[in-house]
């Protein structure tokens, strides 16, 4: 069956046609979910309650676009939805935002799982703006608006959660080195 009578029949609620949506593209929005998701736990719940708004709102896809550019956006809305209005986020001033970044010594080997972890151990408002900004692809405008906080508090966030990393990476570069020794 193709993508498009495979949505066709979505559309008409047939569960057997929205069991074979939810196969090819869970682990897709699983993965995405978890970005954005405190731990594993939080990461299904979320991809639960993305996949009820996708077979709910289906009928909203008119083609334009991937299908999966329109499931992605629908999965980390959700996954955003559990902090909008929770007050996670600091309000800050144009002027109090100091850019950081993190370079890495082309030589240096940094363990994806380390890496994965530390961003998924950020504060909220830090990882979801860094996975949204640096993962995404997403402007500090269009952060700003998804998370309904000013584009100067995006700019700070991502800045504080950069040099979050930046710490968790030197300390972690620092603890590889002492046991080459």
């Amino acid at each position: 069956m193709s993508l498009d009578q495979l949505i066709q029949k979505c559309k008409k609620n047939d569960t057997n046609a929205q069991s074979e949506l939810y196969k090819l593209f869970s682990g897709k929005l699983f993965a995405l979910c978890l970005k954005y998701s405190r731990n594993y736990a939080e990461a299904e719940d979320n991809l639960q309650d993305a996949f009820v708004t996708i077979f709910h709102k289906i009928s909203q896809y008119k083609g334009k676009g991937s299908l999966e550019g329109w499931l992605k956006r629908i999965a980390i809305n959700t996954a955003l939805q559990r902090y909008r209005g929770k007050g996670v986020f600091d309000i800050v001033k144009e002027d109090q935002i100091e850019d950081v970044t993190v370079e890495i010594e082309n030589n240096d080997v940094i363990d994806i799982d380390f890496l994965l972890a530390s961003i998924q151990e950020l504060p909220d408002r830090y990882r979801l703006v860094f996975n949204l900004y640096a993962l995404d692809g997403y402007s500090h405008k269009e952060i700003g608006e998804m998370l309904n906080i000013t584009t100067g508090t995006t700019k700070s966030n991502l800045a504080r959660a950069r040099m979050i990393l930046k710490g968790k990476i030197e300390n972690y570069k620092a603890s590889l080195n002492s046991q080459s020794l």
